[in-house]
């Protein structure tokens, strides 16, 4: 993978990641938004996802109902038979992929439905949001599987 040294960083800098997290959670809202969305869309002038698709290839999205009831319908099937051939609940009670890397991922890295993809992928890596401070756990993990997010954090470090 092209962006393979990033994701390696990050999982090498765990603990000291952890720390600066835990330093960023005493940083003002607005001021700690303001940061993540300026440093995301840097990263994202560098980063292409279709040549990574890290995380399609590692981890799943929570399903919610609206999400199940779309792809449903897209692949002329019920929810039910959705749920039973693609999904399980998680430790958490969600609905996630049962198996890695996604069903729906293509050869290309492309996604095959695309337009009808869950929330949690429309708004992955969660950090050009609102209230960051609500996903800063979430954040540090996404690290370790984004190398956008790993150079986020690496830009951030810089500021503190």
């Amino acid at each position: 993978m092209e962006y393979q040294e990033d994701i390696n960083r990050a999982v090498a800098q765990r603990k000291s990641n952890k720390r600066f997290f835990q330093r960023l959670k005493k940083v003002k809202e607005k001021k700690l938004d303001a940061q993540f969305r300026d440093v995301h869309s840097t990263a994202f002038e560098e980063i292409d996802c279709l040549s990574c698709a890290n995380c399609c290839k590692t981890t799943s999205p929570i399903f919610r109902d609206i999400d199940i009831q779309r792809l449903s319908k897209r692949l002329r099937m019920t929810p039910a038979d959705f749920v039973e051939r693609y999904l399980q609940l998680d430790h958490e009670n969600d609905y996630v992929l049962k198996s890695s890397p996604c069903t729906f991922l293509q050869e290309d890295n492309k996604c095959s439905v695309y337009e009808d993809r869950p929330l949690a992928c429309r708004e992955y890596p969660h950090t050009d949001r609102k209230k960051m401070h609500q996903v800063l756990n979430l954040t540090r993990k996404n690290t370790e599987i984004c190398p956008a997010v790993s150079r986020m954090v690496e830009q951030l470090k810089k500021a503190y």
